[in-house]
This record gives structure tokens, C-alpha cells and sequence, in this order.
């Protein structure tokens, strides 16, 4: 009988994968040994391999040439980082390598744009898209960057009032854009987006408030569907509407030559997961393509904000298995070394779903369970695959220590989570190390930050001095 964990996965899935394979039973993530890193750095542990980001960003880049060169597509592309997925300096580091841009959030962004900067990361070509709702701090922020010379950078203007404010710190003549505020999905808890300006008022947004103001230049169009960009008739239903409002929009003004698409590429979630990126590319560009060449303007240069996409496949954690409860006939729950809480908030709080696999022992015969966490939370557990009812891992033995690994985890989680913060249950934050390969591929790791102590914790607290 195929009782094996190495069965079941290989009966499952296509196995072993580009970024997955075994030695012996053990794991091998994109060539690193996973158990030599718990043998040196224990767990719960957090990692980053850094070069999947600057994979990941040239891969995009090299679908966007392809289809613009298939569609003689007579423009540029370019490729904005989204700053939210994760703000830490090793991922700008890594991502601004590559010749790329980057697209702000908040005020704050602005000050690591500023370091950036000075720093040499970026130069005065590379464009600063400023999205989000803008007031006082973000406001400021914006207009000294402007004044200070960075001519790139370009305000996505979200609400009638922020042309106002910003005209009233910027000095002289600066870039804008324009964000239509999507309609969602009809399944959506609500019918449009807050974020932006209706399709049917832009044009005439731009005629009264910016067509004759000779300190403005419209230089883009943004539109982004929260869902993501992908093949369903919703998507291409609102990018056509999109691309009517940009034609619309650019017979009034010439100075209009940008189409923000945003992010939504998808990351891989499950070994079963499929997804066209150049086919889904071919699509858009083509369809810009068209109804440009029939509305007889010229095609827009095209940005994307691709946040996730960037860095979601880089991050991973690493968990033991402590301990097995059998609290019915049915639920063995095991027990990680940490909390989903902490760690992985978007498992809880979205039931987002990761790729999950054992690192060691896949030779030995599996058993299904449910994941537990060590907060005294019902919520604090992860109970599926997102392709199956429950979780198979090899079964548990007090006297073969068990690891677990998700994959794909390195957008958003140690923001939401609250990174250097307060946890629930006051679970420490786990040690988190970053992996990287020299020109020749050799690996090399270092520690960022150690796990939490009880004395980082006791003075966030209060109760010890800050130093």
C-alpha cells in the first residue's frame, strides 16, 4: 500500500515542482536544505529568500516586452513596486536592483522614498505613483518630494479635494493622476469602490478642475480591481470600461500618455495552482490595443503595481510540531510552536490559504489532523488546504520531531501581524532570517531579527524603562 506522506503528495500533485523537491525525506525549498536551517536556527522560524523578488520582477518584465513586441504595442512599460506588501529595506533593496518604480500608501512611504533616494537605491527618473487617501502629513510629504526636484512623482488624485490641497503646498507646475473608483463584483459587500472617482465624472472632473489650470499635468489613468487581474468576465468587463474612460479622456487631453493597471497578479497558493501570466498579458495589451487603434489615439505607456506578485513567493515560516491532543474520535489537533495569529494573520483573518508541507519525515506514514496554534483562541488554528477538506502530515511521534513549512507567505503578514509589536497572547514574534546566493549561487543567511524577548515585550508594555 502507498502509505507514505512522499505518496500521498506525489498521487496528489505533479511532484517534485520547480521551487519543491526531496532529499531523501527530507524538504529542499529552491535548493535550501530546510532541516539544516532549523538545526541552526531553531523555530518557530521566518525567512526570506531574496532572490525569488528580483526572479519575479524580471519574469513580469520579460511578459510585458514579449506581448508588447506580439501586439507591435508602441509604448513603454513600467513596473511599480507596491510598498504595502512589505515595507522592510532588504525587500527595497533586493526589488530596486532591477529598474523598477514604486507606488506609495501613506505618508511614511514618503520617508523611505526620501532614504531610498538618498541613498542611491533610486534616482530622480524613477517614478513615485502616490495613491491612497491624502491629508496634512501625506499632503506635505508628497509636495516636498515635488519640490525638491523629484518631477516624477506623480499624486494619484482619489478625491475632488486633493487638488486643492496639494496646489497649495506643491510650488509650480506638477504631474497628476487620476484614480476611477471600481465597481466590485456583484457578489462585493458593496457596489463600488471608496477609493477613487466615479467612471461617469472623470472627463468632466478634468474639464472643470484641470483642463485650464496651467499648474497641473494629467499624466495618467489608474484603475485596479480589487479581485486581481484575472480571466473571468468581471475583469475584462471593467478594464473595457476602463479603456473607454482613458480614450475619452486622452481626446481631451494630450498630455494624458500613462494607464495604471495596479497589481492583482496572483502568487502560488497550492501545488495544484495554474495560471497563464503572458496569456492574461497578451489579452490586456491587445485590448488596449484595439480600442485605441479604432478610437485612432495613441496606445498610453502602461504601469502595474504588482505588490504580492513581488514578494509573497519569497517569504516562508517554519513550525514544530510540540504536541497531538486527540479531542474526539475524529479531531487530532496538532500543536505548533507559535500562533497563526501572530504569524500568519491573513490565515485567520481572510482565510487566506498558503502552500503547507511537511519539511522532514516523508517517509513515514500520514495521518489527518488539524493545525493548532498556542494562543487560547478558538480562532487560532488552520484547519485545510484550500483544494482539500484537511490536513495530511506524517503522523505524529513524540520521539520524531515533526516540522511544517508555508510557503509564500512574505506579503503582508509581518505588517498585519504587527512586526516588533504586541501579539496576541503576547506569543513572541518568531526569529526571521534572510537568505541570499552569491554570483557564484552559493548560499549565505543572516539573522534580522532575533524572537522576541519578555523584556522587548514587558517595555512596550510599560513595565520596564525604554532605554
Amino acid at each position: 500500500m502507498n502509505t507514505k506522506y512522499s505518496d500521498l503528495i506525489n498521487q496528489t500533485y505533479y511532484f517534485p515542482q520547480t521551487e519543491f523537491k526531496l532529499n531523501k525525506d527530507n524538504l529542499q525549498f529552491h535548493n535550501i536544505d530546510l532541516m539544516k536551517l532549523v538545526e541552526q536556527y531553531g523555530t518557530p522560524l521566518k525567512f526570506t529568500y531574496l532572490p525569488q523578488i528580483s526572479e519575479n520582477i524580471n519574469k513580469a518584465k520579460a511578459w510585458f516586452r514579449k506581448s508588447m513586441e506580439k501586439n507591435k504595442y508602441e509604448a513603454k512599460y513600467y513596473y511599480c513596486y507596491c510598498t504595502k506588501s512589505s515595507h522592510f529595506e532588504y525587500i527595497m533593496n533586493e526589488a530596486f536592483k532591477n529598474n523598477i518604480h514604486i507606488e506609495t500608501s501613506s505618508a511614511f512611504d514618503v520617508n523611505i522614498v526620501e532614504n531610498l533616494l538618498e541613498n542611491g537605491k533610486i534616482n530622480k527618473s524613477t517614478y513615485v505613483i502616490c495613491n491612497g487617501f491624502k491629508r496634512d502629513e501625506y499632503i506635505s510629504n508628497i509636495a516636498r518630494l515635488i519640490n525638491n526636484g523629484h518631477k516624477n512623482t506623480i499624486p494619484i488624485i482619489d478625491n475632488y479635494e486633493e487638488l486643492d490641497l496639494l496646489q497649495a503646498e506643491i510650488k509650480g507646475k506638477f504631474k497628476i493622476g487620476i484614480r476611477i473608483a471600481a465597481e466590485e463584483e456583484p457578489k462585493f459587500e458593496f457596489y463600488t469602490s471608496r477609493l477613487g472617482i466615479g467612471y461617469k465624472n472623470i472627463v468632466s472632473f478634468y474639464k472643470k478642475q484641470i483642463q485650464e489650470n496651467d499648474k497641473l499635468e494629467l499624466k495618467m489613468l489608474h484603475f485596479f480591481i480589487n479581485t486581481g487581474i484575472n480571466d473571468t468576465s468581471y475583469y475584462w468587463n471593467e478594464l473595457v470600461k476602463c479603456i473607454k474612460v482613458y480614450i475619452a479622456l486622452k481626446k481631451e487631453c494630450p498630455t494624458l500618455d500613462g494607464l495604471n493597471i495596479g497589481g492583482g497578479f496572483p502568487i502560488k497558493n497550492s501545488l495544484a495552482f495554474e495560471y497563464d501570466y503572458q496569456y492574461m498579458i497578451d489579452e490586456i495589451i491587445n485590448q488596449i490595443k484595439i480600442a485605441c487603434d479604432e478610437a485612432e489615439v495613441d496606445v498610453p505607456n502602461i504601469f502595474t503595481e504588482f505588490g504580492s506578485f513581488t514578494v509573497g513567493e519569497s517569504g516562508g515560516a517554519i513550525y514544530q510540531i510540540l504536541y497531538q491532543k486527540q479531542q474526539n474520535d475524529r479531531e487530532k489537533w496538532n500543536m505548533i510552536d507559535s500562533s497563526f495569529i501572530t504569524t500568519l494573520p491573513d490565515t485567520w483573518a481572510i482565510n487566506k490559504r498558503f502552500i503547507m508541507l511537511a519539511v522532514n519525515r516523508w517517509n513515514d506514514t500520514y495521518e489527518r489532523v488539524l493545525l493548532g496554534g498556542l494562543t487560547c483562541d478558538s480562532d487560532d488554528y488552520y484547519n485545510s488546504e484550500q483544494n482539500m477538506n484537511a490536513i495530511y502530515l506524517p503522523k505524529y511521534n513524540k520521539e520524531k520531531p515533526l516540522y511544517i513549512g508555508f510557503f509564500n507567505t512574505g506579503a503582508y503578514q509581518e505588517t498585519i501581524g504587527g512586526y516588533g509589536g504586541l501579539h496576541h497572547c503576547l506569543i513572541p514574534q518568531p526569529k526571521h532570517i534572510l537568505i541570499d546566493r552569491d554570483e557564484n549561487g552559493i548560499l549565505a543567511t543572516e539573522v534580522f531579527s532575533e524572537q522576541q524577548t519578555s523584556d522587548d515585550v514587558l517595555k512596550i508594555l510599560g513595565y520596564t524603562k525604554k532605554a
